[in-house]
């Protein structure tokens, strides 16, 4: 009867479950079977051959679960795969909408670029014009003033004149006088007071002469009291060798600091220039460091998984030797189960089928989602239109301020100009007023003209130049632009064959993960085990440490099972642990020693210091001439410490300084990476606005009543053939098409087949109790 349930049973299984079972006998099988032989000693009605068949039918349970599992992972992994492959369509949709961004932007850097450049050309032409209308303005200056100066060479020869033809000119009105007259009169007033200073410094100079007689007979007598003096200097020379030691000590200093004050320039030019080098090299150092410090992490982590390699090279040594007397074990057990098999096959064609019709549904639900797709894309695109539209006008206001702003300079610049002229000519009037200076101005006025002249020159020669750049610049672009295009479509081709190499590396990469996955869970459950037996041996070498003698510690060793046959080099291990053991306490009680000596050594210390401050007072109290030379050497030991405290001070303020160079080189740095990137975005914000104006431009033209939906159309750089753009239509209609994913909960389909799951499993679960 046993025989016939749990054949019935076997038969109406539904296999899916996700149990994790293992082929192998365990202890407590063992101990079963050890328990049946038992009661057929005791009951003569069970045979051998019932109890095998048992045993067998047992197994074959076990495998029908194992395979179950196995079908239900297939199952999922092929979910998986078709997943991953949707996401990679979505993908490479996203990157060809890219591309056609990035041409549009192309395009209209371009039409940037011919704008800028056209402008220009415009601003150097009127430059132009205006330079040349300048310099005709100025030859024609140029001529005037060389007539009225041959005119004042000539009358600047008469100017002298007498005092009563300056009273009679004097007498008249301004109006009525001449240019010469008035030059004259103030020629006149001009040199008349220096020649009566010329003759009260001839008078001045008689009186001098008078005192420097008297200044002579005062010399006479200080000779004789220089005498006087001269030997009383004697005696104070000798209070000036004393002096002399002192007066050398501060002139070295003294030259110290004029070296120091001279080469001030030199060293802090060496020490920009360092300073720049030293930033350079910090960089470098940097850049170097991170490389050392990847190096060092895979040196580490290279050095760390040989260490566990060996590790468990050994103990799969010991591992294979076991598992070959299972090996035996299970091939017969394995023949058997061969045999079952084929009645699993059938099961599987039953859930391929099922798995089909789940795919349906799932393609049914993922067309009705991309509908929703489309029509939230549709809202977003028009929020975007009204955006720019915003930000167009924004950016014509901050135009017509720029305009008032360049209009506001240049009237500015105009008025300057006018002020500059009238004080041309203030100055030029008084020339007329200094008849030496002149001649200078004169001279000056036609070198500055000269150099006003050739300076013209060369702006022009250089404005020909930089549109002569901006030509070949723009050639350039266009050379640039016609380079990026062959990139591109070098990448697309790439781009096909790197998702090509994906695939293959992905299937591959998925065999090799359920090896691997595989691998671990038995070298995990491996390690556990030694893991704890390394623990019990190590309580074990502590006890064995704690003992006092040796004997006492093999008796502990021995119980545990010193020299018993343990999968480890136990035997080894125990000794060397409390060989250790024993020298670390051994090191302990060194450590003390230690200490204790350390605080007779301070103690001693402390006496030498009250010994040396009682030797200091007794040289405090010493007489002449010790006291002298004891001052003096204090006097430089304090000098030393103070210019010690001063190095200290400036190598701290060095220090400081360049940390604040750093922040403020950092700080400058993150500045000018900011404005590149407000830069960057202003540009890409110009260019998703022509691209945005032009779709709905061209949207307006082709149904100018209702509102279609947002297509993506080619640009005309991208020159693509039919043949090709064929294959691509004919792929995307047998390829199904991307799924989107949104927050909403999980379709119907994933709840019944986790329902599904969650049931088989319990089944399973109540065969497997009964069974056993």
């Amino acid at each position: 009867m046993a025989r016939r349930d749990i054949s019935s049973e076997l038969d109406t299984e539904d296999i899916s479950t996700s149990l994790a079972t293992d082929l192998s006998i365990s202890g407590g099988d063992e101990s079963e079977f050890g328990d049946r032989k038992g009661r057929k000693s005791h009951s003569g009605r069970i045979t051998k051959q019932l109890i095998e068949r048992k045993q067998l039918l047992h197994d074959v349970e076990l495998l029908k679960i194992e395979v179950s599992q196995k079908t239900l992972l297939i199952d999922n992994l092929k979910v998986e795969h078709m997943n991953r492959v949707e996401d990679l369509e979505e993908k490479l949709n996203d990157a060809h909408h890219q591309q056609k961004l990035l041409r549009a932007k192309l395009e209209a850097q371009l039409n940037l670029n011919r704008e800028d450049a056209h402008c220009r050309q415009q601003r150097l032409e009127q430059e132009l014009s205006t330079i040349i209308s300048k310099q005709q303005e100025l030859e024609k200056t140029n001529a005037e003033l060389q007539h009225k100066a041959v005119d004042v060479r000539q009358w600047l020869h008469q100017l002298e004149i007498s005092e009563r033809e300056y009273e009679d000119l004097k007498t008249r009105r301004e109006d009525s006088l001449s240019l010469k007259d008035c030059v004259s009169m103030k020629f006149f007033e001009a040199r008349h007071p220096l020649e009566l200073e010329v003759t009260d410094l001839k008078e001045w100079n008689k009186t001098l002469e008078e005192q420097a007689k008297r200044y002579k007979e005062d010399v006479e007598h200080l000779q004789e009291a220089l005498e006087n003096e001269q030997r009383s200097q004697k005696a104070a020379e000798a209070k000036c060798q004393r002096l002399t030691l002192e007066l050398a000590d501060l002139k070295s200093n003294q030259l110290q600091d004029d070296f120091k004050r001279e080469n001030y320039d030199k060293v802090k030019s060496e020490r920009d220039r360092l300073e720049f080098e030293f930033t350079e090299l910090k960089k470098q150092q940097t850049y170097l460091e991170i490389s050392f410090k990847n190096a060092a992490a895979e040196r580490d982590e290279a050095t760390q998984q040989v260490m566990g390699q060996k590790q468990e090279l050994a103990l799969l040594r010991q591992d294979k030797e076991y598992l070959q007397r299972q090996l035996n074990d299970l091939m017969s057990k394995y023949q058997h189960s061969e045999e079952k098999l084929q009645g699993t096959t059938t099961d599987l064609e039953n859930a391929k089928r099922a798995r089909e019709e789940l795919y349906e549904k799932y393609v049914e639900s993922r067309d009705r989602y991309k509908l929703e797709y489309e029509s939230k894309l549709q809202t977003e695109l028009g929020s975007i239109r009204m955006r720019t539209d915003a930000e167009l006008e924004k950016v014509k206001l901050n135009m017509r301020e720029m305009y008032e702003r360049e209009n506001r300079n240049l009237a500015e610049s105009r008025d300057n100009a006018l002020t500059e002229r009238d004080s041309y000519l203030a100055k030029e009037k008084e020339t007329s007023e200094k008849y030496e200076q002149l001649f200078n101005d004169y001279r000056q006025l036609e070198m500055n003209m000269d150099s006003r002249v050739s300076e013209l020159t060369n702006e022009l020669r250089l404005k020909g130049f930089d549109s002569e750049r901006v030509n070949v610049m723009h050639e350039e672009t266009i050379g640039n632009l016609k380079k990026c295009q062959l990139e591109l479509e070098k990448k697309e081709k790439k781009l096909e064959v790197l998702t090509k190499e994906f695939y293959n590396l992905q299937n591959s990469m998925e065999k090799t993960i359920r090896d691997l996955e595989a691998e671990s869970q038995d070298y995990k459950s491996k390690l556990e085990i030694y893991q704890k037996l390394e623990e019990e041996l190590d309580g074990v070498v502590m006890q064995a440490a704690d003992a006092a003698d040796e004997s006492e510690a093999e008796r502990v060793l021995f119980s545990y099972g010193y020299g018993a046959n343990i999968p480890t080099t136990a035997k080894r291990r125990l000794q060397n642990s409390v060989h250790l053991a024993r020298r670390v306490l051994h090191l302990e009680k060194l450590n003390t020693s230690f200490k204790k000596e350390l605080g007779t050594k301070k103690e001693q210390l402390q006496q030498l210091g009250e010994e040396l401050s009682n030797a200091t007072s007794l040289l405090d109290q010493a007489q002449q001439p010790y006291n002298y030379l004891i001052d003096t050497i204090r006097n430089r030991d304090q000098q030393i410490a103070t210019q010690k405290k001063h190095i200290a001070s400036q190598q701290e303020d060095i220090r400081k300084l360049t940390e604040e160079h750093e922040k403020l080189v950092s700080y400058n740095n993150q500045m000018s990476a900011d404005l590149e990137r407000l830069l960057n975005q202003r540009e890409q914000m110009a260019v998703m606005k022509q691209v945005v104006l032009s779709l709905s431009q061209k949207e307006s033209h082709h149904h100018p009543s209702s509102q279609p939906p947002i297509r993506f159309e080619k640009l005309p750089h991208s020159t693509v053939s039919p043949s090709k753009s064929e294959r691509n239509t004919e792929e995307t209609n047998n390829d199904p098409q991307p799924t989107v994913f949104t927050k909403k909960d999980p379709p119907r389909w994933y709840e019944k087949l986790r329902s599904q799951k969650t049931t088989s499993g319990n089944l399973y679960k109540e065969v497997y109790k009964s069974g056993t």
